[in-house]
C-alpha cells in the first residue's frame, strides 16, 4: 500500500532538510581541512628553508674551521 501524498511529501521534506544539514556540515569540515592543509604546507616550506640554511651554514663552517688541537 502506498503512502498518502502528504505523508510522502513530509518524508521528502525531512530527507531534504537532513541532506541540506549534511552538505552544510561537510562544507564546513572541508573549509577547516583546507585551512589546516595550508598551515601544514606553510610549516613544511619553512622547515625546508630552515634545513637548507642549516646545511649551507654547516658546510661553510666545516671548511673554515681549523683542525682540532690534537692534530
Amino acid at each position: 500500500m502506498t503512502k498518502p501524498s502528504d505523508e510522502r511529501l513530509n518524508d521528502l521534506e525531512f530527507r531534504l532538510t537532513f541532506l541540506d544539514d549534511a552538505v552544510s556540515s561537510l562544507g564546513d569540515s572541508e573549509a577547516l581541512q583546507s585551512q589546516r592543509l595550508l598551515q601544514l604546507e606553510n610549516a613544511l616550506t619553512a622547515l625546508r628553508q630552515e634545513l637548507a640554511a642549516l646545511r649551507t651554514s654547516l658546510s661553510d663552517d666545516v671548511h673554515d674551521e681549523p683542525p682540532p688541537p690534537h692534530y
